[in-house]
C-alpha cells in the first residue's frame, strides 16, 4: 500500500509523469519495498538465531536423558537434524525452479509449438513461478541451514 501511495503521490506532484513527459522517481518505491522487506525478515532472522538457544537452555534444565546424555544438547541436535532435513527438502524442491526456466527455453527453441503456442504460454507462467524460487527462496534455505549449524556449534556449551 506504501508503493500505491507514493506513486499516486507522484502523479499528483508532476503530471507529466502520465504524459509521459518526465520519468518518475523510481527510486522512492524501490526504498519503500526494500525497507519493508529487511522489516519482514527481522522474525524469521531472530527464529533461526534464537531458536536452537532457546531449544537448548529451556531443556537443559531437565537434566540427564535416560542415557546420560545431557537433555539440552539431544534436544538441539534434534531441532539441527529436523531444520537441515526440511531444509534441505524444500531447497531441493525449490531449485526445480530451474527446470521450469529450462522448459520455457526449450519451447521456444521451436519444440511443441514454439513460441505463442499454448505450451509456450504454460512455460512462460511456469517460468514466471520457478524464477523466484530458484533465484532467491532455494538458495536461502542454504544460508539458514548453515545458520542454523553455526549458532548451534557456538552455544553448544550453554546447553550441557
Amino acid at each position: 500500500m506504501a508503493v500505491i501511495e507514493e506513486v499516486r503521490r507522484q502523479f499528483k506532484a508532476d503530471p507529466g509523469i502520465m504524459e509521459g513527459k518526465s520519468d518518475p522517481d523510481y527510486g522512492a518505491c524501490v526504498d519503500i519495498v526494500t525497507l519493508k522487506a529487511l522489516k519482514a525478515m527481522v522474525a524469521p532472522g531472530l527464529l533461526a538465531v534464537a531458536g536452537p538457544v532457546l531449544v537448548g537452555v529451556a531443556l537443559r534444565r531437565f537434566g540427564n536423558t535416560p542415557g546420560g546424555l545431557p537433555a539440552g544438547a539431544v534436544a538441539v541436535a534434534a531441532f539441527l537434524m529436523v531444520g537441515t532435513i526440511a531444509g534441505v527438502l524444500m531447497a531441493t524442491f525449490m531449485n526445480n525452479g530451474g527446470a521450469w526456466d529450462n522448459a520455457e527455453k526449450y519451447i521456444e527453441a521451436g519444440v511443441l509449438g514454439g513460441k505463442g503456442s499454448d505450451p509456450h504460454k504454460a512455460a512462460v507462467v511456469g517460468d514466471t513461478v520457478g524464477d523466484p524460487l530458484k533465484d532467491t527462496a532455494g538458495p536461502s534455505l542454504h544460508v539458514l541451514i548453515k545458520l542454523l549449524s553455526t549458532i548451534t556449534l557456538v552455544a553448544a556449551p550453554q546447553f550441557m
